[in-house]
Protein backbone atom coordinates (compact mmCIF):
# COMPACT_ATOMS: atom_id res chain seq x y z
CA UNK A 1 0.00 0.00 0.00
CA UNK A 2 1.24 3.72 -1.30
CA UNK A 3 1.71 5.99 1.37
CA UNK A 4 3.97 9.34 2.59
CA UNK A 5 4.90 11.38 5.37
CA UNK A 6 3.99 14.59 5.03
CA UNK A 7 4.09 17.90 7.21
CA UNK A 8 1.18 19.71 7.98
CA UNK A 9 1.05 23.00 6.31
CA UNK A 10 -1.95 25.13 7.51
CA UNK A 11 -1.78 27.42 9.94
CA UNK A 12 -4.69 26.22 11.82
CA UNK A 13 -3.75 22.22 11.06
CA UNK A 14 -6.28 19.60 9.89
CA UNK A 15 -9.34 21.86 10.88
CA UNK A 16 -12.54 22.90 10.19
CA UNK A 17 -12.33 24.27 6.43
CA UNK A 18 -8.77 22.31 5.46
CA UNK A 19 -10.27 19.32 6.78
CA UNK A 20 -13.46 20.01 4.37
CA UNK A 21 -11.05 20.62 1.30
CA UNK A 22 -9.15 17.52 2.25
CA UNK A 23 -12.35 15.42 2.82
CA UNK A 24 -14.21 16.84 -0.42
CA UNK A 25 -11.23 15.79 -2.59
CA UNK A 26 -10.57 12.76 -0.77
CA UNK A 27 -14.44 11.55 -2.05
CA UNK A 28 -13.46 12.82 -5.52
CA UNK A 29 -10.80 10.07 -5.85
CA UNK A 30 -12.62 6.97 -6.06
CA UNK A 31 -10.42 5.12 -3.72
CA UNK A 32 -9.62 5.17 -0.18
CA UNK A 33 -7.04 7.42 1.29
CA UNK A 34 -6.55 7.35 4.97
CA UNK A 35 -4.41 10.15 7.61
CA UNK A 36 -2.44 8.94 10.69
CA UNK A 37 -0.47 10.83 12.69
CA UNK A 38 2.69 9.26 14.45
CA UNK A 39 1.32 6.56 16.66
CA UNK A 40 -2.14 7.22 15.74
CA UNK A 41 -4.87 4.76 14.70
CA UNK A 42 -5.83 5.72 10.39
CA UNK A 43 -8.81 8.10 9.89
CA UNK A 44 -10.60 8.20 6.60
CA UNK A 45 -9.30 11.13 4.45
CA UNK A 46 -13.34 11.57 2.76
CA UNK A 47 -14.49 12.47 6.20
CA UNK A 48 -13.72 15.96 7.88
CA UNK A 49 -15.07 15.01 10.90
CA UNK A 50 -12.47 12.32 11.24
CA UNK A 51 -9.33 14.37 9.76
CA UNK A 52 -10.49 16.96 12.65
CA UNK A 53 -10.46 14.20 15.51
CA UNK A 54 -6.53 13.91 14.31
CA UNK A 55 -5.57 16.55 15.89
CA UNK A 56 -3.23 17.42 13.64
CA UNK A 57 -1.59 21.16 14.12
CA UNK A 58 1.27 22.50 11.76
CA UNK A 59 4.23 20.88 11.91
CA UNK A 60 2.54 18.35 12.61
CA UNK A 61 3.83 14.70 10.28
CA UNK A 62 0.86 13.00 8.80
CA UNK A 63 0.96 9.52 7.18
CA UNK A 64 -0.88 9.57 4.10
CA UNK A 65 -1.92 5.81 2.77
CA UNK A 66 -4.21 4.29 0.43
CA UNK A 67 -4.78 2.00 -2.50
CA UNK A 68 -3.47 4.47 -5.30
CA UNK A 69 -0.17 6.16 -5.32
CA UNK A 70 -2.12 9.21 -7.58
CA UNK A 71 -4.41 9.32 -4.96
CA UNK A 72 -2.07 9.43 -2.36
CA UNK A 73 -0.20 12.04 -3.65
CA UNK A 74 -2.86 14.46 -4.34
CA UNK A 75 -4.21 14.15 -0.26
CA UNK A 76 -0.55 14.41 0.34
CA UNK A 77 0.22 17.82 -1.25
CA UNK A 78 -3.65 19.22 -0.08
CA UNK A 79 -2.04 18.31 3.42
CA UNK A 80 1.30 19.92 2.90
CA UNK A 81 -0.44 23.63 1.70
CA UNK A 82 -1.75 26.31 4.13
CA UNK A 83 -5.26 25.73 3.09
CA UNK A 84 -6.47 28.61 5.48
CA UNK A 85 -4.54 31.35 2.93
Amino acid sequence: MPSKTVTVGSAVGLHARPAALIAEEAGKLGSSVTLATTGGDPVDAASALMIMTLGAKQGDSVEVSGEDQQAVDTIATLVEKDLDA
